[in-house]
């Protein structure tokens, strides 16, 4: 995983709610455990025509939000089933950041574990995204902070965990193996008090 510090890209939008893990991902790309190549599924169900071809007017799909790295989208996003493959699909889509007034749980806890920064804004600043696609923003993770055109920044809430993984480039498993010297010490210390007490 890379390391997440600071983000300065353009906005792409999808103003639905309630966009749900099916939405993202359909059922039938979760046959791979490969993050690899999903992001050409994402939203596939939205991103064509009855005629497979590609729907002009799907944001993704408009070539003024080529290389955008941060969607905005209506309020609870994420809702539906647990799958991984959402926030893997998104990633491999270009997405580093998902803005929106209420992000599901575990969709969260997905996004995070593999660097895709899921942030919480109150909903009139969402609101207001929604209504200027396109605008470029620039977000901060040691800080916690968005940054509206014009200068205004606005903090978001990240658990502290969360945040030391995004700003090292590693996952859950990465972090604790960093520790592995620390606990071998721990462990070796332990024992030799355990020895000395009997």
């Amino acid at each position: 995983m890379q390391p997440f510090t600071t983000l300065t890209s353009r906005t792409v939008v999808l103003r639905e709610r309630n966009i749900d893990t099916d939405q993202i991902i359909p059922a039938r790309f979760l046959t791979t455990t490969e993050r690899k190549g999903l992001g050409k599924h994402a939203f596939s169900d939205w991103r064509t025509l009855p005629d497979g071809s590609p729907d002009p007017d799907f944001p993704f799909n408009r070539p003024e939000n080529i290389g955008a790295r941060i969607l905005v989208a209506g309020r609870n996003f994420g809702c539906g089933s647990s799958r991984e493959h959402a926030p893997w699909a998104l990633a491999d889509l270009g997405v580093r950041a998902v803005i929106s007034s209420e992000i599901a749980d575990i969709f969260r806890s997905n996004a995070l574990k593999n660097g895709l920064v899921p942030i919480v804004l109150d909903e009139p600043v969402v609101d207001e995204l929604i209504d200027r696609p396109g605008i470029e923003l620039q977000i901060d993770i040691a800080s916690q902070t968005v940054t509206l055109p014009g200068g205004t920044r606005v903090r978001f809430p990240l658990d502290a965990f969360a945040r030391t993984c995004l700003l090292e480039g590693v996952d859950q498993l990465g972090y604790l193996l960093r520790q592995a010297p620390a606990i071998q010490r721990f462990e070796e210390s332990n024992q030799r008090s355990q020895r000395h007490a009997r």
